[in-house]
């Protein structure tokens, strides 16, 4: 009679179990993970090939190349342009066309200008793509950190960037500030945006921990993420540097220069900060007595919790979930498991 009572039990639970089986089928976001690719240079190693496939990984956010403003010409030039062999990224990759702009640029250039720079970096983009051998450019992303005094021009580029892309999909990088502020900053007239949670701390301030990413700073802007207006994908960090302090003053970021390499015959350790103690030549950076470097990681607990804020308040799906930047020497920090809970925790 039990055994009775427990199929009835079953066959009478087994709609409600597979009904909230299917609501929360129903609300799994598609997730698309993805990498940037910014050195000037592209050479991916297999290492690096390994990593793509075992991520499952489709989509390279490529740089072309920067735009800067020329002070001698007064007019903006491309500036680090790619050099790639043909086929370097190919095996069903899709390539991303990423050109960044530096505010200056917006804010130096004549608005009579502005169409021509637009035409001038898509006929670049087409140069670069035809150079690499890529067959069709899907989207292409501007990247810049425009603020409410650069918005109007910035915009304009945008529009008219725009007009020389009628069938590629238009998007552009989205700062927490811009995100925060978007009335003032104003959201700018492209088809998705991205959103980069990183660099959100004082890098100035030697009172900063970490302005690469702390969770509870990333806190402050996300208030208006869920009412922003346009769709968007994420970015998280995984590359580290060393923040250069010369008479408590900003100096300069340092990379490449290891914990390994820091010795206390030349300087002391406090928590993330090593304080130098004479003048030393260390790896070829020139470094002073009473000089500060700040270490600051992409920690992979902090990657995680800042996934998770995000993910409670962005509100489309699919989501394309990016990580910056695809390099060996940054990989090897992570293991695969860590990268692809990156990926899984905005599911």
């Amino acid at each position: 009679m039990r055994f009775k009572l427990d199929i009835v039990k079953l066959m009478i639970l087994s709609p409600l179990i597979s009904q909230t089986s299917c609501n929360d089928d129903k609300h799994a976001r598609q997730v698309e993970p993805s990498f940037y690719y910014w050195k000037s240079v592209l050479n991916v190693s297999e290492f690096e090939k390994q990593k793509l496939d075992s991520l499952k990984v489709k989509t390279i956010y490529l740089k072309f190349f920067d735009v800067d403003w020329d002070e001698v010409t007064r007019k903006p030039l491309p500036v680090a342009k790619l050099q790639a062999a043909r086929d370097e990224l190919q095996g069903g990759i899709t390539i991303i066309p990423t050109v960044f702009i530096t505010n200056e640029c917006i804010q130096k250039i004549d608005t009579s200008q502005v169409k021509q720079l637009a035409e001038n970096m898509y006929s670049l983009i087409l140069e670069i793509k035809k150079s690499i051998g890529i067959d069709a450019i899907p989207e292409i992303q501007i990247d810049c950190d425009w603020t409410e005094a650069t918005k109007e021009k910035y915009f304009l580029l945008l529009k008219n960037f725009k007009l020389q892309t009628p069938d590629s999909r238009l998007s552009c990088t989205i700062r927490l500030h811009q995100i925060k502020f978007f009335s003032k900053t104003g959201v700018p007239p492209v088809d998705r945006g991205l959103l980069m949670c990183y660099n959100m701390g004082n890098l100035k301030n030697p009172a900063t921990n970490n302005s690469i990413l702390e969770t509870q700073e990333l806190k402050k802007y996300t208030g208006n993420l869920s009412r922003y207006p346009l769709p968007l994908d994420v970015a998280f960090p995984l590359f580290n540097w060393k923040v250069l302090y010369r008479n408590n003053m900003y100096s300069g970021l340092i990379q490449g220069l290891p914990d390994a390499v820091f010795s206390n015959s030349f300087c002391t350790r406090t928590g993330n900060r090593y304080r130098i103690l004479k003048d030393t030549l260390l790896l070829g950076y020139d470094l002073r007595k009473d000089d500060l470097l700040r270490d600051e990681q992409s920690d992979i607990k902090e990657v995680l919790a800042a996934a998770r804020e995000i993910s409670r308040h962005l509100k489309n799906t699919p989501l394309r979930v990016s990580l910056y930047h695809l390099d060996s020497v940054i990989l090897n920090k992570y293991s695969t498991h860590e990268l692809e809970s990156i990926y899984n925790s905005l599911h």
